[in-house]
């Protein structure tokens, strides 16, 4: 009898095993399909890419549609565009965050527990809600059109501060009382120290800011006007959805909105791997840490 019930658990046990990876398969291939049939749309010629179906395999194999798209439409120019605010505005943001963070964990610090409560307040405001407050307070400083006004749009989030908080309460604190009895000030322990020992609490925020910036399109549209400082993804969004914003002078083809979407990829599969290591061990340590 025991044996019987032991072989029903086991069955039971494998068929839930078999069921979960049929689903894991089925929602992978939701995901790489789409992909795959970018990727060889943007590699196809003009004429076999205009066809109405899904492909998985290039169709008469053709660069053009990134010469077209890096040349006749000008990409490069928003490319760099976004390489400058996402990189800066990242640096910038990991760092303020760090600050924010160190100072969170001093045991000294007065109204501790209500700077906490006030940055955890600001996570219940929705991004939409304050887009015109953003506008108005950039079009006070003279910022509109200007890549400096989407650098300081979002540098710090709540998000970011209390994961960096977590990240270096998880220090003992004795080290920085031993590193102050040797004569090392504030700003010392923090980069020598804090810094250096919460190597995977950065590799995240900065992996988190990287993509919500490269990715970003709210914030160029409402501050950017000037066609020259505007985005990759404002760019992008302008040659799929509103065709009348590129060249008349010829059509534009799927290969070459293909190749635009594929160049947008490219840089957030270019940093991921460098990360990675880092990435799920910070979203754990992070989160569950007090």
């Amino acid at each position: 009898m025991g044996s019987d019930r032991y072989d029903r658990i086991g069955w039971k046990n494998k068929t839930f095993d078999v069921l979960n990876a049929a689903f894991l398969l089925l929602l992978m291939l939701t995901m790489i399909v789409p992909f795959v049939n970018v990727l060889s749309l943007a590699f196809s010629s003009g004429m076999a890419s205009m066809r109405p179906e899904m492909i998985l395999f290039p169709k008469q194999f053709s660069t053009e549609g990134f010469r077209i798209v890096w040349q006749s439409l000008d990409l490069w120019r928003p490319f760099m565009n976004s390489v400058i605010v996402t990189v800066c505005g990242t640096a910038a943001h990991v760092l303020l965050s760090s600050l924010a963070g160190y100072v969170l964990i001093q045991p000294h610090l007065p109204g501790r527990k209500a700077m906490v409560t006030f940055i955890l307040l600001t996570m219940m405001i929705p991004q939409d809600a304050i887009l015109i407050p953003l506008y108005l307070v950039n079009k006070d400083l003279h910022l509109l059109d200007k890549l400096v006004s989407l650098v300081l749009s979002g540098m710090v989030s709540g998000f970011s501060i209390l994961l960096m908080r977590n990240f270096f309460a998880g220090v003992p604190y004795e080290m920085s009382e031993s590193a102050q009895i040797d004569g090392a000030g504030t700003l010392r322990i923090f980069g020598s120290m804090y810094m250096r020992l919460a190597k995977t609490g950065l590799a995240t925020v900065a992996l988190f800011e990287f993509v919500s910036r490269w990715n970003m399109l709210s914030a160029p549209v409402l501050l950017i006007n000037d066609p020259a400082k505007t985005t990759l993804q404002v760019a992008l969004k302008s040659m799929i959805v509103d065709t009348s914003a590129t060249s008349s002078s010829f059509l534009v083809t799927t290969n070459v909105r293909m190749a635009g979407v594929l160049i947008t990829i490219i840089p957030l599969l270019a940093i991921y791997p460098f990360v990675q290591k880092y990435f799920m061990k910070g979203i754990f340590l992070g989160a569950s840490k007090e």
